[in-house]
């Protein structure tokens, strides 16, 4: 009986590969993200993406300190905290959520309802959540593993930049910063989080592991979007939403 205990490890190039490869099941590929990139999506859907992603952007640096509190090694946590500053910001620099907020004025939305969460669906907020509660009760290295869907941002990020202005001329350019801030900063967020993951999952059971890891933040990022098209594409707004929200 062959096992992954009994199966030799990937090389580092074989299994950077296999990871690059899940790129297959990014949430670009959603409908609803395809759609978005190519204009297919009313303004209310826009508006609908930016505000309930939000609520992803404001728990990513929560994520992140999860990671932090269970990681013993000082080193990794040097290069880590790193992600925190990104979003939450510090002296001169107001961070990746104030851009994001700035996106939501620009896209039409006012600034308390995007701070307010009013428009955050329940799916999107359970698969959000569910992620944090990953990040805080998994192995630390298993966290940071899960953290690799960022080898797929920069092509979204930079397609977005292309194309939203010409798809969506109602949206005020400022509100592109967040893109391009994170052009830069996930492609050195990927290099220190691949680098950690090839050199540390070395068996071909541990590296396995770091597929399922990695399959279930895309799982999670994929229903964030299914809850997202049904409120917005098929019009089937959840009535606790409608509540928050009436007209």
């Amino acid at each position: 009986m062959t096992t992954s205990a009994t199966v030799p490890p990937r090389s580092r190039a074989e299994f950077e590969a296999v990871l690059r490869g899940m790129d297959r099941l990014y949430h670009i590929h959603h409908p609803f993200h395809i759609a978005m990139n190519e204009g297919g999506v009313e303004p209310a859907a826009v508006r609908g993406w930016v505000a309930n992603r939000f609520y992803y952007q404001i728990q990513i640096p929560r994520k992140d300190a999860a990671i932090l509190s269970n990681c013993p090694d000082r080193e990794v946590r040097r290069a880590w905290i790193q992600r925190i500053l990104d979003h939450d910001g510090r002296e001169g620099d107001e961070g990746g959520i104030e851009a994001w907020l700035r996106l939501g004025e620009a896209v039409g939305l006012a600034r308390e309802e995007v701070l307010d969460l009013r428009h955050v669906l329940p799916g999107v907020r359970f698969a959000v959540d569910a992620y944090v509660h990953f990040a805080r009760s998994a192995p630390w290295q298993e966290a940071i593993a899960s953290s690799l869907t960022e080898l797929f941002a920069p092509t979204i990020h930079q397609k977005r930049l292309e194309s939203w202005p010409v798809l969506y001329p109602w949206i005020d350019a400022e509100g592109y910063g967040y893109f391009r801030r994170r052009l830069a900063e996930a492609r050195r967020d990927v290099e220190h989080g691949l680098d950690f993951t090839l050199g540390h999952f070395a068996t071909r059971a541990q590296q396995d592991r770091v597929i399922e890891v990695l399959t279930l933040k895309l799982e999670i990022l994929w229903s964030m979007l299914d809850a997202i098209w049904v409120a917005y594409v098929d019009r089937q707004m959840p009535p606790m939403v409608r509540a928050r929200v009436p007209g």
